[in-house]
């Protein structure tokens, strides 16, 4: 019983901050347009970047420190605190015409405070027995409906101001710091890793390769529709931030419901199947976007879409628990939060790249293909990881 309710607390940590994080991207148009700069993928492109890249050089420092250290709870409640205040410094920066540079720069200090924190808290529910599939479906609810709900709830809050999402943000963060410091810390027995250590964990454990490109090729669709699918969905349809934000959720309320399920599934048939099926189906629903002619079919699609990543994204994670022991755990995470951050970026970069120099078309036919494509090249590797009589890969506890 007490394995569940920490269970269940540390899935509301991890939902608040995706849900307070998602709140900001239904409205980006308007946003950038209240900071100053021209309504468009040029803007917004650093603006949604800029936080990835705190993520990326800081998210490592944090697992070090806590496998260090023995704790995650008191690095979990700072970096949300810390989030909290770089979002209200953002508030302060509206309609002041700051240097584009400030902001960014704020962004991307949000990143690193949070992107602790949300490494940390799934680190604690791989932490938990149970179920490694059972806990990082938890994660993936979590993850789901902090998305499917932060898309539609950001884009009214915008409706009505453009600074209420990030105001909202702040507040969410420090009532999930406050949900973390009611969970027993359960962290394993200090270790020393160093800042070099998802490096050396690798090393020892080249396995731990296949789930992190796996995260990485999926992050980076992830990516590529929170920036490209909310530009081209206001473009192409006439949607305001709310109609967007609800079409978002057409995407997100899938791959939130079906997490949990298919979490406890990898449990019982491997990782392998789930991993390469839904990263296949992944690939293929996002391209069939770009082809759907009304607001209906894209709707339809990106149910197709939020399966596919709901099937695959639970198998992933628990892959990385699996091949990670439990003294170096935080550790492993980070790495994989590390290369999940590293492909969101990408989808950003890369994804608004080409849809402004291409256009949106082209832009989905590359992302959604490339899905498809690394998808196929890494499934040798992942059989390879596969037991014998094909149950979970070894490493488990």
């Amino acid at each position: 019983m007490k394995t569940g309710r920490e269970r269940a607390l540390l899935a509301t940590v991890v939902f608040l901050l995706l849900f307070a994080q998602v709140l900001l991207y239904p409205g980006l148009p308007q946003l950038v347009d209240a900071l100053g700069q021209p309504a468009g993928l040029g803007a917004g492109t650093p603006l949604l970047a800029a936080e990835f890249v705190g993520v990326i050089l800081f998210v490592g420092g944090w697992g070090a420190l806590s496998d260090a250290t023995g704790r995650r709870i008191p690095y979990i409640i700072a970096g949300a605190l810390a989030g909290s205040l770089g979002y209200l410094v953002l508030v302060a920066l509206i309609d002041g015409a700051p240097p584009y540079e400030l902001v960014l720069l704020t962004r991307g200090l949000q990143g690193a405070a949070t992107g602790g924190a949300f490494s940390l808290a799934i680190t604690m529910l791989l932490d938990l027995p149970g179920g490694r599939g059972r806990n990082t479906g938890a994660v993936g609810i979590a993850i789901g409906l902090g998305t499917m709900l932060g898309a539609p709830v950001g884009g009214r809050l915008y409706e009505v101001d453009v600074r209420l999402p990030l105001i909202a943000t702040a507040v969410l963060f420090v009532l999930a710091g406050a949900v973390a410091w009611t969970v027993t810390d359960r962290a394993p027995t200090r270790s020393r890793p160093g800042l070099r250590a998802p490096i050396r964990r690798v090393r020892r454990q080249p396995g731990l390769l296949v789930p992190y490109a796996f995260a990485c090729v999926d992050r980076t669709t992830a990516g590529f529709f929170a920036l490209v699918g909310t530009f081209f969905f206001q473009s192409r349809f006439g949607l305001d931030p709310g109609a967007t934000g609800l079409l978002l959720a057409a995407f997100f309320t899938p791959f939130a419901l079906l997490q949990y399920p298919f979490g406890r599934l990898s449990d019982r048939v491997g990782r392998t199947l789930p991993i390469a099926v839904g990263s296949l189906a992944f690939g293929l629903a996002i391209v069939g976007v770009a082809f759907a002619p009304t607001v209906t079919l894209v709707a339809v699609v990106l149910v197709a879409v939020g399966a596919g990543g709901a099937l695959c994204a639970p198998a992933t994670l628990a892959l990385v628990g699996d091949l990670a022991g439990p003294e170096d755990r935080a550790t492993a995470v980070a790495g994989y939060n590390i290369v999940g951050s590293l492909g969101f970026l990408l989808g950003v970069v890369v994804g608004g790249g080409l849809a402004e120099r291409f256009g949106y078309l082209t832009a989905f036919y590359v992302i959604g293909g490339a899905e498809i494509l690394l998808a196929l090249a890494l499934l040798p590797a992942l059989f390879a990881l596969d037991s014998p009589d094909g149950s979970v890969a070894p490493g488990s506890d």
